[in-house]
């Protein structure tokens, strides 16, 4: 009974903080008076704390917490019966993606690394309070057998697979450039971000009827690379090439490819991964002058799961804060 309480009192005071969230978020975002929006102060524009976390991260330790939309996305039926599978979906945009896509009336089956079972377990709650099915796989995607698991796993849960989302993601700055970055690092990488994708989709597409989609996250750093994290930028680049060519090939197949490409996003990848100066800092080189958070990217993703894009495909949507792809 105590331990009921103790988990009790741990999910209030998530919720309480979720809240407090959107709370803050509603002071900021003031609609001027035709109603609309100022970008710029949508979100605290500030510099943030510097702050640091052992990898692979965890979403209370942020400060602040990056906004899901747990307390601001509303559904609109575009999803209802469609079968979904985001790999990374515990926390960040994965998560940002797994609550619209089950406000929208989804089923979602998502992965996540055994580590982040505390926020696979915030995320799946929050999946069922939409009213859908969740299905949480913990595992490491560098693994192929885990990979067709995952796919095998999830048609026999959803009896079938509608959308597959290939969004997790692995990246490590290094100080030095390529002389620090170790073979052991840029191969799992590559292993992470690459193959676990060829992986996924392979396995995938034999479940995967006409008129169903892939969405690979890219990023910024696939078009305009930094010199920290030469790994990252080269397997988002090579995301980029991979949603082109599978586009054409999948697309007489009645199957749509696109790929997201966030900019700077507030996310637990973040602290573990980058000097806590750049963090103080990160996002605010943006024309808009400030990070953005998971929830400004869900409803992109909806859009390239619905029949709303059914005429786009072999496109990378940069949602960026103003940087260009180009």
């Amino acid at each position: 009974m105590a331990e009921e309480t103790r988990n009790e009192d741990t999910e209030q005071t998530d919720l309480d903080e979720d809240i407090a969230m959107a709370l803050v978020n509603h002071v900021i975002n003031t609609p001027d008076d035709s109603g609309e929006t100022d970008p710029r102060t949508k979100y605290p524009s500030e510099k943030f704390e510097p702050q640091t976390q052992d990898y692979p991260g965890w979403t209370e330790a942020m400060n602040p917490r990056p906004d899901h939309g747990e307390q601001s996305y509303v559904g609109h039926h575009r999803m209802m019966g469609m079968r979904t599978l985001i790999t990374g979906g515990d926390s960040g945009i994965g998560r940002a993606v797994a609550i619209a896509y089950a406000r929208e009336g989804a089923d979602v089956a998502f992965t996540y690394l055994p580590e982040e079972e505390q926020d696979a377990e915030q995320t799946v709650q929050l999946i069922e309070d939409a009213g859908s099915r969740a299905l949480a796989l913990p595992g490491d995607l560098q693994d192929e057998e885990f990979c067709q698991e995952v796919i095998a796993q999830t048609v026999a849960e959803f009896d079938g697979l509608n959308v597959l989302v290939n969004n997790a993601g692995f990246q490590m700055a290094t100080s030095e450039g390529i002389e620090d970055l170790t073979s052991e690092q840029f191969d799992r990488t590559f292993k992470t971000n690459v193959y676990a994708l060829f992986w996924l989709t392979k396995a995938a597409l034999p479940h995967m009827k006409p008129g169903a989609a892939i969405i690979n996250t890219s990023s910024i750093q696939g078009y305009h690379p930094s010199p920290s994290l030469i790994d990252y930028a080269a397997t988002k680049a090579a995301i980029n090439s991979m949603t082109f060519s599978l586009a054409e090939s999948l697309g007489p197949k009645g199957i749509r490819v696109n790929a997201v490409a966030p900019g700077p996003v507030w996310t637990p990848l973040q602290p573990p991964t980058q000097p806590a100066e750049k963090i103080e800092r990160f996002g605010q080189d943006t024309p808009l002058g400030r990070a953005g958070q998971p929830a400004e990217l869900a409803a992109t993703y909806v859009l390239l799961a619905t029949e709303e894009s059914s005429y786009i495909s072999g496109s990378v949507i940069g949602v960026t804060g103003g940087k260009h792809l180009a």
